[in-house]
């Protein structure tokens, strides 16, 4: 009976390997072992470095003075006397305001692109084709020194400033608009804005249904841009116009008050926004050639007109193409807006991974605060645009 026992438990042990689900768990375990074993050894080896040149992981850095000033912090009234803990949101939110303004211009831009590369105008369509070869072919950093320079060299300076109207002004220091000032009672009307638009989502809603069920069609959008300018402005008056403005003035060698859009951040912007509008031009060219023309030929059997037929059949059935590989796009614009220490822009990049971390010598800490912001930047874009791929796949009945 004892030598019975482990042939048996081999036995066990065989059967198990070769059921398929139980050694896809087996293996699964063994690779997490694996992961964590040698995360573990990483983590080891740099604190047993850090210990050897007298150094210790903490981030307590984060609270003493950053003792430098940044160029460009439009949320945050920002001084050389604040901490590196504000000076790394400060480089967070220029981080995300490019990626912002970049994913919304690149999209409108690189839609139109895509459109455009498929228009019957053999004129129009060369000249996109031509523009997104180059673009494409050339890396993003040229991209963005060469926008840089431009802005910088062919703009006026401040004294002999492009004006428009006397209260925008754009020259080789920025571009200077008046900044809102919210008095008292401003609140008051952005709850009322707040609360339009969730009527009006609710209403589009409705309306959606009712259509579906129904086929009487609303005029969704002039109905909820009414509820949502009509009800703003009520409400803006009704409190007495709770707002003023700051408009920018020439005071000395540059404009003083208004809000400054800084030569670095329109290089940044424009430069990653058609650039990344180019790749999306050609995920938009490839969705719409993917649809079936039997649909172009349809909708101009029923009477609509070509660019109905764009909006309402052909771009419908492409967006389900479309968005997956549009994602990797927004992810790309992202993270290549770390770049922008090349032009002296304050992203996360410049502030917390470059001039903090020369100053207090934490380079693991820095780090791990800069890979920890782009991770959880790309993990939100992916995750949103995950939920809206989800959103507009078509419904099985």
């Amino acid at each position: 009976m004892a030598a019975v026992a482990p042939i048996e438990q081999g036995g066990s042990i065989a059967r198990l390997w070769r059921n398929k689900e139980a050694r896809s768990v087996i293996v699964q375990i063994v690779t997490m072992a694996v992961v964590f074993a040698l995360v573990g050894i990483g983590l080891h080896n740099v604190a047993a470095n850090l210990e050897a040149i007298g150094k210790e992981f903490s981030f307590d850095f984060l609270t003493a003075p950053a003792a430098y000033d940044l160029t460009f912090s439009p949320f945050i009234d920002y001084n050389s006397r604040e901490t590196h803990l504000v000076a790394a949101a400060v480089g967070i939110l220029n981080t995300l305001l490019v990626a912002v303004c970049g994913i919304a211009f690149a999209t409108v831009l690189g839609f139109t692109m895509g459109v455009l590369r498929l228009s019957s105008n053999w004129l129009v369509s060369r000249m996109v084709y031509v523009f997104i070869e180059f673009t494409r072919n050339v890396p993003v950093l040229l991209h963005i020194l060469l926008v840089h320079g431009i802005v910088v060299t062919t703009l006026p300076a401040p004294r002999k400033a492009i004006g428009v109207g006397d209260t925008m002004f754009l020259s080789n220091r920025g571009f200077y608009v008046p900044a809102p000032v919210l008095e008292d009672g401003a609140g008051a009307v952005g709850v009322v804005l707040l609360i339009a638009i969730i009527a009006a989502i609710v209403f589009r809603r409705w309306a959606k249904r009712v259509q579906d069920e129904t086929g009487k069609i609303y005029p969704v959008f002039w109905i909820c841009a009414a509820m949502i300018v009509g009800a703003t402005a009520v409400a803006f008056l009704a409190m007495g116009a709770p707002m003023s403005w700051d408009v920018p003035e020439l005071k000395g060698f540059n404009f003083r008050g208004g809000m400054a859009l800084k030569p670095e951040f329109l290089a940044l912007w424009l430069a990653l926004s058609y650039y990344t509008a180019c790749f999306i031009a050609e995920i938009v060219r490839a969705g719409i050639l993917a649809v079936s023309h039997g649909q172009t030929e349809a909708s101009r059997a029923l009477g609509l007109r070509a660019n109905r037929t764009l909006q309402l059949v052909i771009l419908p059935q492409a967006l389900r193409i479309i968005v997956p590989p549009l994602v990797s796009q927004y992810l790309n614009l992202t993270k290549n807006s770390s770049l922008a220490i090349a032009i002296g822009y304050m992203d996360v990049v410049a502030t917390i991974g470059g001039i903090s971390l020369m100053q207090t010598g934490k380079e693991v800490e820095t780090m791990i605060i800069v890979l920890g912001v782009y991770l959880v930047f790309s993990l939100t874009i992916s995750a949103f645009m995950n939920w809206f791929n989800r959103s507009i796949k078509f419904k099985e009945r």
